[in-house]
């Protein structure tokens, strides 16, 4: 069984997947964090692998860039695979001057400035919320693991590169924590299908400070994050 998207058969992929947005890093994640990890996707040179993490059974791919492409993957791994679990690892930029470049930010909620809710046919805005069980000990993990953490809302956005470059000022009055483009999507997918989605997300700049990770910098808070995810694939009950 394949996908116009995913040419793994049922089975190939784990029931816990993670999700960072780039495909290099998704193989990254598999060949230095999972054992036995085989691929199970090439399809549009989004890579995606299966493993084993401490024995555990789990998964890694990446979704690209953005809502639409977030909303394919997490639908067709939601409906023609069985996957259960779906966490997002990925980056965003601070709106908020207490947030620091390296800290995490677990999404609590998401806002969004894209048309993608309005596909629901309602008159208002679906409410866009992880798995509460995953939220809490993602956070219990990283006060263990000593991960500088913030669990708020966050913004996902459509557009990178505003026509109004003070956009995000906006955004930063309603007490958004930071910026992104997929998490939105992720959860509302998840909910419609009856799985337990979260979002995190390792500040990689701020949009107040000016703050920037070096490439070098990015890459060992990203493993602060894949540490994180690894450790839920289990959580309560989940099996591959």
């Amino acid at each position: 069984m394949a996908t116009p998207h995913i040419e793994a058969k049922r089975g190939d992929i784990a029931e816990t997947i993670l999700l960072p947005g780039d495909p290099l890093r998704a193989r990254q994640i598999a060949m230095e964090l999972l054992t036995d990890a085989q691929p199970f996707n090439q399809v549009r040179n989004m890579l995606g692998f299966t493993g084993y993490y401490q024995g555990k059974r789990v998964s890694v791919m990446g979704t690209g860039m953005g809502m639409p492409s977030m909303g394919i993957y997490s639908s067709e791994l939601i409906q023609f695979y069985g996957v259960k679990q779906l966490i997002r690892i990925g980056t965003a930029g601070a709106l908020q001057g207490h947030l620091h470049i390296r800290d995490v930010v677990l999404a609590q909620a998401a806002s969004t400035d894209s048309n993608y809710p309005s596909q629901f046919g309602l008159s208002g805005h679906i409410s866009a919320t992880p798995d509460f069980s995953l939220l809490r000990q993602a956070a219990l993990l990283a006060e263990k693991m000593g991960i500088q953490y913030h669990a708020g809302t966050v913004v996902s956005s459509d557009v990178f590169y505003h026509m109004d470059p003070d956009q995000w000022k906006k955004w930063q009055k309603t007490g958004a924590l930071c910026i992104e483009m997929e998490a939105y999507a992720l959860y509302q997918n998840a909910r419609m299908g009856g799985v337990k989605a979260l979002a995190m997300n390792v500040i990689s700049d701020s949009l107040v400070t000016g703050e920037q990770l070096s490439a070098a910098e990015r890459q060992d808070s990203f493993r602060d994050l894949a540490r994180i995810a690894l450790e839920l694939i289990d959580y309560e009950g989940s099996s591959s």
